[in-house]
């Protein structure tokens, strides 16, 4: 049963002190294959060399929302040179994360669109799959998608929208990716949401080292923890967890054309 971990942040300095012993103990638990997601330009070359180390990942670039102080204007034009320096490179699978954030309310709104636009405009030229960062922001994310259309998709990372939001997602091309969060138990609105979702519509994620699931409260994410996180979820959606295992790593290859 092999998975695939569609959206780690391997490179963050949490995983300094043991990150090969992390990738050796996923492997063994058949979590073969994982992405790594760029969040601002200087993390960019740290995690583009991790990628290059290890055949089994694969690098997105992007600027994230919740960084938008962090990031400067020429970094959009550093962007699209990495994209064009790496384009066709078998490890490049995406942009992002990258995405609009409505919870932190000291983030500027028009900014935050403008820089959503133009990093989806990327995505288009060079016909890449986007990696969505959405928080209280499904509206806007959605009327924007509607706007700029992407002929390849991409994956609304954390997804915890409603029923109505799922179908406008599919509806566009995108998977829906499900990791730690939609295991707690507080989430009873996403339990009601994932017994409705079809299972060529999901992938699944970590989000490592954040949001771990409920079955290691507190605890450092991993991508050792996906297997837990799609027992998890395959009960809550009403199937096997080889079957979700199965529907998720099929839809990822077809999405980054693995």
């Amino acid at each position: 049963m092999e998975l695939i971990d569609t959206h780690t942040h391997l490179d963050f300095p949490e995983f300094d002190s043991d990150r090969r012993e992390v990738l050796a103990h996923s492997r063994a638990l058949d979590v073969r294959r994982m992405v790594v997601l760029g969040v601002y330009q200087q993390n960019w070359q740290r995690l583009w060399d991790l990628v290059q180390a290890d055949a089994g990942l694969f690098a997105a670039f992007g600027l994230h929302p919740v960084y938008l102080d962090d990031h400067k204007p020429t970094d959009l034009t550093e962007l699209g040179d990495w994209l064009t320096r790496l384009h066709g490179h078998r490890q490049l699978c995406a942009v992002g994360e990258i995405g609009l954030d409505y919870f932190l309310e000291q983030l500027d709104r028009e900014r935050q669109q403008s820089l959503f636009e133009a990093q989806l405009k990327l995505a288009v030229d060079f016909q890449l799959p986007t990696l969505l960062h959405v928080r209280r922001s499904h509206a806007a994310v959605i009327a924007t998608l509607k706007r700029i259309r992407l002929p390849r998709g991409g994956i609304i990372h954390a997804f915890a929208g409603s029923r109505e939001e799922a179908h406008e997602y599919i509806k566009l091309g995108f998977k829906l990716g499900l990791g730690g969060a939609a295991t707690w138990p507080q989430a009873l609105r996403m339990h009601k949401v994932l017994a409705q979702l079809p299972l060529s519509a999901v992938v699944l994620e970590t989000d490592a080292p954040d949001m771990a699931p409920a079955m290691y409260p507190g605890q450092r994410n991993s991508p050792a923890h996906l297997p837990a996180i799609c027992t998890a979820l395959a009960e809550r959606m009403g199937t096997s967890p080889l079957l979700l295992a199965e529907a998720s790593t099929r839809n990822a290859c077809e999405l980054f054309n693995w």
